[in-house]
C-alpha cells in the first residue's frame, strides 16, 4: 500500500482527471466530423450503446434549429471560463436555483449526527465521507439550476434540527456562501466554480472552500472535491462525470481520507465506482471504503497493507433513498421538499429562492413566462 504524498493533496484529483481525458475519447464514441460538419466534436453514450454516432447525436433536449443555432454561436466560447458570461435557455433548467441545490447534501445529514456521536476518530471520518461522497447522486439529475442574482438567498428549517441559509455574495465571477448548523455539527461553504467550454462538454473546477466542524468531537475537516465534466451538452444524451480524488483532511488530527471517483470507461465500466482509504496521522490505512455514487458506499478495516482484516466484512454505511417514480425532473422526497414552503422559516425573505418567478414558472411547466422572466431577472442584476 503506497503513502499518500501531501504535495498531491492539492494537485492529486486535477493530475487524475488531465490523464483520463483521453479515455473519454476512446469510451465508444464516434467523430461527429462528416456527419453533422461540426468540427472537433465527439459523441459518447455512457451507457456503453452501439448506437449510430448521428443517431445518438439527435437524441437530447434540444430542436434542431434550436441546437444548430445555438452551437453556431457556443463555438465562439470554446476554451473559455463561460461561468456567467453565456445566456442558456431556459428548456435545459430545473425549477430550482445553486442556493438550494447546496441545500441537498442536507439530505443525509443523519451521517454527520453519527459521525459526532462516534468515539472511534477513524470511523467518524467514515460517516463523513460517506455524507460527502451522498452529494453526488443529484449530479445524475443533468438540468442546470437557476444562477442566483446578487443578494439571493435560500434559507431551510424543519429538516433534522438543521438551519440551513446560503446567499450569492457576488454575481460576476458567480459565488455563493452557505451556512447550517445543528446540535451535532457546523458546516460552511464558500462555493466558487471554474469552468472550461469545450464544445459539447464542460469541465467544472471547483475552487471554493468546504470547512464542517463536529461539536462534540471537537474536529474541523476540510473537503477538497473532484472536477466534474458534463458531457453531450448540446447533442446526445447528457450524462455528468466526476474522475478524479477527493480528500478529505481532519485539521484537528491530521486524519485523511483519500477516495477515487473512477472515470466511465468502455462501455461504461467504472462509471459511479469509489474506492479508498480512510488514513490516520502517519499515513497508514484503516478503514477501506467502497461503492458508487449514485447508489452506496461501504466499509470495512483494514490492515497496514490496506487489505482487508481476517474476520471482518464490507459493512453498508449509506444508500441513497428511493426517488419518486416518472418524475420529470429525477427530484427525490427531499428534493422537493426544498422547494416546498413547508421547510421556509416563517418569516421567510423577499429574496429567497423559493419566490422567483422564473422558477415558480417552471415549475408550473410555463416555458415560455419562465423564459421572460429569466430575462428579466438578468436584466435587474
Amino acid at each position: 500500500m503506497a503513502p499518500i504524498n501531501d504535495q498531491e493533496q492539492g494537485a492529486g484529483f486535477f493530475t487524475s482527471f488531465a490523464s483520463t481525458l483521453s479515455s473519454f475519447g476512446n469510451a465508444m464514441s464516434k467523430s461527429v466530423n462528416g456527419l453533422l460538419g461540426y468540427q472537433g466534436l465527439e459523441i459518447i453514450n455512457p451507457d456503453g450503446g452501439t448506437e449510430d454516432t448521428e443517431v445518438e447525436a439527435q437524441k437530447g433536449r434540444w430542436k434542431p434549429e434550436d441546437r444548430d443555432s445555438y452551437w453556431r454561436m457556443m463555438q465562439n466560447y470554446i476554451g473559455s471560463d463561460v461561468t456567467s458570461m453565456v445566456t442558456l435557455p431556459v428548456l435545459i433548467f430545473e425549477p430550482m436555483t445553486m442556493l438550494q441545490k447546496m441545500a441537498e447534501l442536507m439530505e443525509y445529514s443523519y451521517l454527520l449526527d453519527l459521525a459526532d456521536e462516534c468515539e472511534d476518530p477513524h470511523m467518524r471520518l467514515v460517516y463523513a465521507a460517506a455524507w460527502f461522497v451522498s452529494l453526488y447522486f443529484a449530479l445524475q439529475r443533468t438540468w442546470k439550476p437557476f444562477n442566483p442574482i446578487l443578494g439571493e438567498t435560500y434559507e431551510m428549517v424543519n429538516h433534522g434540527g438543521i438551519t440551513f441559509i446560503a446567499e450569492q455574495v457576488s454575481h460576476h465571477p458567480p459565488m455563493s456562501a452557505a451556512h447550517a448548523e445543528n446540535e451535532h455539527f457546523v458546516y460552511d461553504i464558500t462555493s466558487k466554480l471554474k469552468t472550461k467550454f469545450l464544445g459539447n462538454s464542460i469541465d467544472i473546477y471547483p475552487v471554493g472552500r468546504t470547512r464542517l466542524t463536529l461539536k462534540r468531537a471537537g474536529v474541523v475537516l476540510d473537503l477538497v472535491p473532484p472536477p466534474s465534466k458534463a458531457n453531450n451538452i448540446i447533442f446526445g444524451r447528457t450524462w455528468v462525470d466526476s474522475p478524479g480524488d477527493m480528500i478529505l483532511t481532519n485539521l484537528t488530527t491530521g486524519d485523511k481520507v483519500v477516495l477515487y471517483f473512477q472515470p466511465c470507461g468502455w462501455f461504461g465500466a467504472g462509471r459511479y465506482e469509489v474506492d479508498g482509504y480512510i488514513y490516520n496521522a502517519t499515513e497508514e490505512p484503516k478503514y477501506l471504503m467502497t461503492g458508487k455514487w449514485n447508489e452506496f458506499m461501504s466499509y470495512q478495516p483494514c490492515d497496514a497493507e490496506g487489505e482487508p482484516e481476517p474476520g471482518s466484512e464490507l459493512k453498508e454505511v449509506w444508500r441513497a433513498a428511493d426517488a419518486p417514480k416518472n418524475d420529470k425532473f429525477q427530484y427525490t422526497h427531499f428534493a422537493h421538499k426544498i422547494n416546498s414552503f413547508d421547510t421556509a422559516p416563517k418569516k421567510l425573505l423577499p429574496s429567497d429562492s423559493r419566490l422567483r418567478p422564473d422558477r415558480l414558472a417552471l415549475e408550473h411547466a410555463d416555458l415560455s413566462k419562465a423564459g421572460l422572466e429569466k430575462t428579466r431577472s438578468l436584466c435587474r442584476v
